[in-house]
């Protein structure tokens, strides 16, 4: 079994947690209260705000090999996934100026600024971003809601795309990873941080 193997197994159990979590609950059915999502996008905009410094943070370490890959992903999540945010944001009047990072945003940005020090860490550290909301995606699209503006949502994180940007993290993980006990623990700490996330300031 490969390292990102073994992480999946570890995350399975840790998504059903975050399915049953009355926030996600909430855009499965599309009945989520709007000033819910509205404080949800203005602190996931902040994360991925950094979430862009850490690809780049990774981008300067990383082998020839991949530097295109980390590249790729911080234009995508600057470019595509903060898109969504901004058209989703309107629609939902949330203020990403005035927005300021709640406790969970800060624990979970500073936890992988820090993770990102270490090619090898940070990747473990920001994987169950990228696989995390890639299963997410795909478990909520088996039956999307039918309010469009949480189907947009469901849609982003289920396209192929996005799952094929989690693979070649995953690729990246398997190739630089010599102490699999040290990623599944990075791991598992981000799978919390990301439980942590959905419960809205």
């Amino acid at each position: 079994m490969s390292v990102s193997e073994e992480l999946h197994a570890i995350g399975r159990p840790l998504v059903d947690v975050q399915l049953a979590h009355p926030t996600v609950e909430g855009i499965a059915r599309g009945d989520l209260a709007e000033p819910v999502f509205r404080s949800w996008l203005e602190q996931d905009h902040l994360f991925l705000l950094d979430y862009v410094r850490v690809f780049s943070r990774l981008a300067w370490q990383a082998p020839d090999g991949h530097l295109g890959d980390l590249v790729d992903l911080a234009h995508a999540t600057f470019h595509e996934e903060l898109d969504l945010h901004r058209s989703l944001s309107a629609a939902f009047g949330a203020d990403l100026a005035g927005a300021r990072k709640g406790p969970a945003c800060a624990a979970y940005t500073s936890f992988l600024l820090d993770a990102a020090a270490d090619y090898a860490d940070g990747l473990a550290a920001l994987y169950p971003c990228m696989w995390g909301y890639s299963t997410l995606g795909r478990r909520l699209a088996a039956d999307p809601p039918a309010e469009p503006r949480y189907r947009a949502w469901v849609d982003t994180y289920a396209d192929p795309g996005f799952a094929e940007l989690a693979g070649r993290v995953a690729v990246m993980i398997d190739e630089a990873v010599t102490d699999s006990a040290r990623a599944a623990r990075l791991f598992t700490e981000g799978m919390s941080h990301e439980l942590a996330f959905w419960d809205v300031p």
